[in-house]
């Protein structure tokens, strides 16, 4: 099932990002970094409803397994795009919730106007590329040296797509 995140989901919606933050390195924290409370969780889950941005969850047997968050524009001249960061628990990688959570998301930026969302991703993250490329984004340029990951230098694709 994929939804809108509520604010009696922050302690769940924590557990999986730090079980990202393990499982993966294709996300942004490290094992470990993340120091989020609940309570910062919920009190981000009740912001993001004021600034028009909006938080996604998939849901499987009562269990958060994946997210997606787009970060909507807060100035006049950004206010038509949207950020956007995904992220699937492994064991349910595959299974069509990434493209079922672009859809939701494309649902949403119709309703609120956005025209443009864009995203970062590794060059060495295939799967995930592939996602976006079937859900209509381009590669608009690369962010050389992005990330430092185990020590090494991460380049990332600068993607977007137009609605």
């Amino acid at each position: 099932m994929i939804r809108k995140i509520k604010e009696d989901d922050a302690g769940m919606f924590l557990n999986m990002l730090k079980r990202l933050d393990n499982e993966t390195k294709n996300m942004m924290f490290e094992p470990g970094e993340r120091k989020t409370t609940v309570d910062e969780i919920k009190a981000d889950i009740r912001n993001l409803y004021h600034s028009n941005s909006l938080i996604l969850v998939a849901e499987e047997n009562g269990e958060i397994v994946g997210f997606l968050s787009a970060e909507r524009g807060f100035a006049n001249r950004i206010k038509h795009s949207a950020y956007i960061v995904i992220g699937i628990l492994n064991d349910y990688r595959g299974k069509g919730i990434g493209t079922k959570l672009f859809e939701e998301l494309e649902k949403w930026a119709n309703e609120k106007n956005i025209t443009r969302l864009e995203l970062t991703v590794m060059l060495h993250n295939e799967r995930g590329i592939r996602l976006y490329e079937k859900m209509g984004f381009k590669i608009e340029g690369i962010k050389e040296r992005s990330l430092i990951v185990d020590g090494e230098y991460i380049d990332e694709y600068y993607m977007a797509k137009l609605m």
